[in-house]
């Protein structure tokens, strides 16, 4: 019986496998590679960016953990608050974003929890669409989870392993969203290395992540 129920894991593990399809890059500009790949259920693709960040893991945490000035560097910010802090590396966040004409605009709600540990840093960001009532004005994403396995490289720099996957909600063809799926996470990782070249870390946020 329990051969049979390994047998099942492992033949419902190669089929997921298959129907996720395999990694195709997409972009490859300083430095920063961007893979997309089609999800194992519906029409949209997941992406992953793999990439090296000149910094400290201190510095990344502390300028994932500004909420606020989100508008510096992730693409098509339009505003971001704190809703929560659970914890010093776990906070509830609230924001939105633009999309062009005739799109309308998004907002969405993520928990955004960082796992440090002596070899891998890991970051989660899941989406708590139910957490706060609809804005009239925008369309509440769904689904949206991005995942970050970061590590040290010889070099000195980190080396990210980003993967995304979103369902943005709404009437949007999967096509469009497909399209322009690798433009925001490029741009937002371009736009993060001269934040934590130009900043190195909020200093407010420091002592959060002392020792990583």
């Amino acid at each position: 019986m329990k051969k049979h129920f390994l047998f099942f894991i492992v033949f419902v593990s190669a089929i997921s496998a298959v129907a996720q399809g395999k990694w195709e890059l997409k972009k490859n500009e300083n430095g920063i590679e961007v893979y997309t790949r089609k999800a194992a259920a519906g029409n949209l693709k997941e992406l992953r960016v793999t990439c090296e960040l000149d910094a400290t893991k201190a510095q990344l945490i502390n300028t994932l953990l500004d909420i606020p000035d989100y508008n510096d560097w992730v693409y098509s910010n339009k505003k971001s608050v704190i809703l929560k802090t659970v914890s010093p590396q776990r906070i509830i966040y609230y924001t939105q974003s633009h999309l062009p004409w005739p799109i309308k605009d998004r907002d969405l709600v993520i928990e955004l929890d960082i796992n440090p540990t002596p070899e891998v840093l890991n970051i989660q960001a899941k989406s708590l669409p139910a957490y706060v009532p609809k804005a009239n004005d925008f369309i509440r994403v769904p689904y949206s989870l991005a995942t970050w396995k970061v590590t040290q490289a010889n070099n000195n720099k980190l080396k990210v392993d980003y993967t995304f996957s979103v369902d943005p909600g709404g009437n949007i063809p999967a096509w469009i969203v497909n399209a322009t799926m690798a433009i925001g996470p490029y741009n937002s990782f371009v736009k993060l290395r001269e934040v934590l070249k130009k900043s190195g870390g909020k200093k407010s946020l420091q002592a959060s992540a002392e020792g990583f």
